[in-house]
């Protein structure tokens, strides 16, 4: 399969070497960055439009169309660059990502020259970000959550199944069950949270209209987890909210012990923005974990999941990626010149 690109930029490619393009796209738009081997990382770009999803999963052509601004303006900045190698980190590519997988290696190569392309789960990205190539596992919590782990032969997996059919400990869960609290308190049923109840009619209104403000909602996870930094800031003197974080905490180590290597040493991070909530929750889950992966080694994570992506892009024109490939979570494909 060939693909040179028509825009002579492209061909003007900078002389010390082979280029990069490193993907981020989620729920909440686009990042890019484009660097070289030689000199890192050069531009970034971010779009806060997330690509379309319709009946193949991840639709490539909006993807294309959204990414080609951002690339043309990263170029612009950092000076015509060979771009070889690209990583593309995507939320849902594991079980949405059939029409990428098909089509966008051709259309990156046709675009911008590109020969050889990763696809990866936005998981996989989070993990190589956070622990880069050594065993262990990486919980990622934002509104969601998951759990990856490798022992570098193959990749596990646990959670990361939505807000309605799991996510437990994620952002929405923790959102979800503090509204419940306070709905009990409005009942006076037990278990409720007079002082969650109270954020809740700051952030809502009446609390009794909040099903038919939140259920007909398309964006219904995310202000679900909008509420969770409520839940933290009433954890201190709130035994409720409390034991809310406590759960959540208990979830995620679950969700980790699941997926993390039992030998070699393994190491343990966590990233996402659901951990700037700080020791209302990292406190408990530093316990969970402990507990339940005494063998492992907890770390701090070292980046996010976009340099993650850069990471891979890095390696992937050095030669064969160290992280091992898979069928749904990373593949990489090698188009042929002209």
């Amino acid at each position: 399969m060939t693909g040179a690109s028509d825009d002579s930029a492209w061909e003007g490619a900078a002389s010390e070497g082979s280029g990069f393009l490193a993907v981020d796209s989620g729920g909440s738009g686009l990042r890019v960055v484009l660097g070289t081997a030689e000199r890192g990382p050069l531009a970034r770009r971010a779009s806060d439009q997330p690509v379309r999803t319709g009946d193949r999963g991840i639709d490539p052509e909006d993807f294309m169309a959204r990414l080609v601004p951002l690339v043309r303006a990263v170029t612009a900045e950092a000076g015509p660059v060979r771009l070889s190698a690209a990583v593309v980190g995507a939320a849902g590519l594991a079980s949405l990502g059939d029409g990428l997988r098909a089509d966008l290696p051709g259309a990156l190569a046709r675009e911008f020259g590109v020969r050889r392309v990763a696809l990866a789960a936005d998981a996989v990205t989070a993990y190589a970000g956070a622990l880069g190539t050594r065993p262990g596992a990486v919980i990622a919590g934002g509104t969601g959550l998951i759990a990856i782990g490798t022992d570098l032969a193959g990749w596990h997996r646990a959670d990361g199944w939505g807000h309605l059919l799991g996510d437990c400990g994620g952002g929405a869960w923790i959102g979800r069950a503090g509204l419940e609290a306070a709905l009990r308190a409005h009942d006076g049923r037990e278990g409720g949270s007079a002082r969650l109840l109270a954020c809740a009619e700051e952030e809502f209104g009446p609390v009794a209209g909040l099903p038919g403000a939140l259920y007909p909602r398309p964006d219904r996870p995310a202000v679900l987890a909008s509420f969770a930094p409520r839940v933290a800031a009433c954890a201190d003197g709130d035994s409720v909210a409390a034991g809310i974080l406590r759960a959540a905490a208990w979830h995620m180590a679950d969700s980790a012990a699941a997926v993390c290597p039992s030998g070699g040493g393994p190491r343990i991070a966590v990233t996402g923005g659901l951990f700037t909530m700080g020791d209302p929750l990292l406190v408990p889950l530093d316990e969970e974990l402990a507990r339940r992966l005494p063998h492992a080694r907890r770390v701090p994570a070292e980046g996010d999941p976009l340099h993650g992506s850069v990471r891979m892009a890095a390696d992937l024109i050095a030669g064969p990626l160290t992280l091992p490939g898979d069928e749904a979570m990373l593949s990489v494909t090698t188009l042929s010149g002209d």
